[in-house]
């Protein structure tokens, strides 16, 4: 049987191996998916499809009648206990940030006739030869430029952080995501890769050759079964673990928890 990743589940073993564990390995289903943070993300995502769907269908729209869809988008998609990590800060903070970014960016691409082909295009990237490792993702937005004759990756960005260009360089998604494209449509196509870092209204753009491309699928091979062979998941404290919804549950952070792993290894007792 195939073994099936994303990038996510990937970059998840990377940042705490015990999340992987509760996530990926014991499914745990966490009552709350995510804090405000990614519910913003969600809804301006959903909101920039709707967006260019319009716009491939040659409506031209206000950036009143966006705001609107967000708004309605919003009040839809939220609850109350969605956690706000960031105390000083409050829904209706995360609300209008996310209006700033619909402005910014409509004052930027209106009126959205860049050749958009698709968006949040699935795809099933095959890294090796036997079928037997897979990548599967979303990628936000799907460009082909007649001007330049180049696909184009497009991919939001709603958190505050801004990467270097080295950061970009060297990212994993969106080569994977490279790849998917140029399987589709030829390895002699050239693939652009365009970050748009909304809370900073900036977009970042990358390349990556075929070679390149090659290299990243032996490494994320490498990385599947690196995992695959894992029987131990510690956990890693960072600034992260704040947004975690398995925070509730982790012998990290529950002292209770961390109590009763000490007394089944004490007991010879391992999970």
């Amino acid at each position: 049987m195939a073994k099936l990743y994303s990038h996510s589940k990937l970059k998840t073993f990377e940042q705490c191996p015990r999340k992987f564990k509760f996530k990926y390995i014991e499914k745990i289903t966490p009552e709350i998916e995510g804090a405000i943070e990614s519910h913003l993300g969600k809804v301006v995502h959903n909101t920039l499809e709707w967006v260019y769907k319009q716009a491939k269908e040659k409506k031209v729209l206000t950036i009143e009648q966006i705001i609107q869809y967000y708004a309605e988008n919003w009040q839809e998609n939220y609850k109350p206990e969605i956690p706000i990590i960031k105390t000083e800060f409050t829904q209706a903070d995360y609300f209008n940030k996310g209006v700033q970014f619909l402005v910014d960016y409509y004052n930027k691409y209106t009126p959205f006739q860049d050749g958009t082909i698709e968006c949040e295009k699935k795809v099933l990237i095959e890294l090796d030869s036997d079928g037997e490792y897979k990548i599967q993702g979303f990628i936000d937005r799907v460009v082909y430029n007649l001007e330049t004759q180049q696909y184009e990756i497009h991919d939001y960005k709603t958190a505050n952080y801004l990467p270097s260009q080295d950061d970009i360089d060297n990212d994993r998604q969106l080569a994977l995501y490279g790849i998917a494209i140029k399987e589709l449509f030829g390895y002699d196509k050239e693939i652009i890769l365009i970050w748009h870092y909304l809370a900073h209204n900036k977009k970042i753009i990358s390349q990556r050759n075929n070679e390149q491309l090659q290299q990243l699928k032996t490494e994320t091979i490498a990385q599947i079964k690196q995992i695959e062979a894992t029987t131990k998941f510690p956990h890693y404290i960072s600034k992260l673990c704040d947004w975690c919804e398995y925070k509730d549950i982790c012998p990290a952070w529950n002292k209770n928890i961390e109590d009763k792993k000490e007394k089944q290894e004490e007991l010879g007792i391992f999970d």
